[in-house]
């Protein structure tokens, strides 16, 4: 296991740390999640012309490829990239279906903007919408909902189109499959988004047809929940809803407000950190009952998409499902390239459900955040001392390397730098498990047995208590919210911070390897330059001597003596010496001992 299982030692020195051995990452795959997302963002804001069109390129390219694949070297690579251009032709083609509605029957009144009457079928639980109303109420929800006919100036106009309705409260209580009838202002959407229009309603919704049971289950079984934590304090009732079932309607605002300051928006709601602890809820209940592995993958996966029904199958909820269980695999013993694999895999499939999930922030963070944990959890977590016990680690290492790969992106959402984020996550972080597993558990007992339910509700209350405390604490203390530059040069010197954070951690933890590698560094050093110093002599020389003798430059003859070139012409004339008179007097130096005789 990488952080929950057990630590093996490896040499300090090593880029690992002490931790388990380096692997290779498997980045085969990642052109097939890279391929699919980019084509969803062009579709998103290109017409579906284009966007066919684009596609049709892929799968040239991707057929190119295919056929020239035995003729190349290295055969995987074209294999490859094949397959990342026919996943991006799968979405092109469903990003153009999704916005050929933008230009069907309901653009033109959409583009005039009169009142409409309009009958839906509500797609979806209702969230609160940031997005102002036309009736000025102080609580506004989005429903979204498939359009059946809408009546705009006497005519009567039929057809498919999936659309926003933002209401007043009375919005809150429709349920999925209602068949309903209302009054409003059709506008556009914002730029990239798949809806064909937004309606700002102005009436109540008249339900014309109630939906199945199955689909208002679990709206139901929500409401039962949030009403049944009415009893603990104000923090506790307002968050154990949210972390639990997604419910955040009774989500104090200066609670709200500090969850942001802090960096915990993620524990306001059901995220892939829960998504996550729920899974292996059910994997160590598997592990628990002894049983086989594919019996113990059915159940972990059953608990996981009952829990999902229960959130609210909606797009968010799924993301955040399918990165937590990928974030799972990564935690608790998967290896590294296995791990990417399985998160370029979900970020290709989801996209293959949804294309428009590729313009959502939400969903670049979770990708990011996923992306975090699985490259860099396992090393900072090896990097800690061994006396650091293995859950806190787990608990510095995961947190961390989210918010490496996801400060960039937050800081241009919201241009502020968080100080207390990584701590404030850490110390909530052994709260989050109890609120999430009780509170789960407590969710089908407030139904069945109301009485049973008060024991977790109450241990699930008290951890999320905990977690608004944190919150709250470090919200209230100076610096907690420092400004923050916007744009690209923000999200810049936020990945410059991040790099250099990872740089000191590893400095600090690594003091015989820093030595080690400042030493490397200092031998580097000094043998470039003596290369540079040799390069510029020998280049001297060449260009001295290059010009051949006569050139002012001093020549070494072959037999030692220093002989003097002739006068150059030109500036810089060097002194000749002086040429020694008469004839030339050998000397004989006498032997030791000895004496000179002079020759007959």
């Amino acid at each position: 296991m990488a952080l929950i299982g057990e630590r093996r030692p490896v040499p300090e020195g090593s880029p690992a740390g002490s931790g388990a051995a380096r692997r290779r990452a498997d980045l085969r795959l990642v052109p097939a999640a890279l391929c699919p997302w980019a084509v969803a963002v062009a579709g998103a804001f290109l017409p579906a012309f284009w966007t066919l069109l684009l596609s049709a390129g892929l799968a040239l390219a991707a057929v190119l490829l295919l056929a020239r694949r035995r003729k190349m070297p290295c055969r995987s690579i074209p294999a490859t990239v094949g397959l990342a251009c026919i996943l991006g032709v799968v979405v092109g083609a469903h990003s153009a279906l999704s916005g050929s509605q933008r230009d069907g029957a309901l653009a033109d009144a959409v583009a005039e903007g009169d009142g409409v009457v309009v009958q839906l079928l509500v797609a979806g639980e209702p969230r609160e919408a940031s997005l102002p109303g036309a009736a000025g109420d102080r609580e506004r929800w989005s429903v979204p909902a498939d359009v059946i006919e809408v009546t705009a100036n006497s005519m009567l106009v039929r057809g498919s189109a999936r659309i926003v309705v933002v209401g007043g409260e009375a919005w809150r209580h429709t349920a999925p499959g209602q068949r309903i009838r209302t009054t409003g202002k059709l506008k556009p959407a914002k730029p990239g988004q798949p809806e064909a229009g937004i309606l700002s309603a102005s009436s109540r919704p008249t339900v014309l047809e109630p939906g199945s049971g199955f689909l208002q289950a679990p709206g139901e079984l929500r409401e039962q929940f949030r009403l049944a934590a009415g009893w603990l304090p104000a923090d506790a009732a307002g968050l154990l809803p949210g972390m639990v079932t997604g419910d955040t309607a009774s989500l104090d605002e200066g609670l709200e407000a500090d969850m942001k300051t802090t960096g915990m928006t993620h524990l306001t709601a059901v995220s892939g950190a829960n998504c996550s602890l729920v899974l292996g809820g059910f994997v160590l209940l598997a592990r628990s009952l002894r049983l086989p592995r594919p019996g113990a993958a059915l159940l972990a996966l059953g608990g996981l998409g009952a829990f999902v029904l229960m959130v609210g199958p909606d797009a968010s909820v799924l993301r955040a499902a399918v990165m937590g269980a990928v974030g799972l695999a990564a935690i608790t013993g998967g290896r590294q390239g296995r791990s990417l694999s399985f998160l370029c895999t979900a970020v290709a499939g989801l996209l293959l459900l949804d294309p428009s999930l590729g313009v959502e922030f939400g969903f670049l963070l979770s990708v990011l955040a996923t992306l975090g944990i699985v490259l860099l959890a396992s090393r900072i977590a090896a990097w800690l001392p061994d006396a650091v016990p293995r859950w806190l680690a787990a608990g510095i290492a995961v947190p961390l390397s989210a918010q490496l790969l996801c400060g960039p992106v937050i800081v241009a959402l919201q241009p502020q730098f968080t100080s207390y984020a990584l701590v404030a996550n850490v110390a909530a972080a052994p709260l989050v498990a109890p609120v999430t597993i009780l509170g789960t558990a407590a969710v089908p007992l407030v139904a069945v047995a109301p009485g049973l339910a008060a024991v977790p509700l109450g241990l699930a209350g008290f951890s999320a208590g905990g977690v608004a405390g944190i919150a709250r604490f470090f919200a209230g203390l100076p610096g907690a919210a420092l400004p923050w530059s916007e744009g690209a040069g923000g999200m810049a010197a936020m990945l410059l911070l991040s790099a250099v954070t990872v740089l000191l951690l590893w400095m600090v933890l690594h003091p015989a390897a820093v030595q080690r590698a400042v030493l490397a560094l200092h031998a580097l050093l000094a043998w470039l330059i003596a290369a540079f110093e040799e390069a510029v002599r020998r280049a001297l020389r060449h260009r001295l001597g290059s010009r051949g003798p006569g050139h002012g430059a001093a020549q070494r003859p072959a037999h030692g003596r220093l002989e003097v070139c002739k006068n150059p012409p030109g500036r810089n004339q060097l002194w000749l010496l002086p040429k020694r008179r008469g004839p030339r007097v050998s000397r004989r130096i006498p032997p030791a001992g000895g004496t000179l005789r002079r020759p007959p």
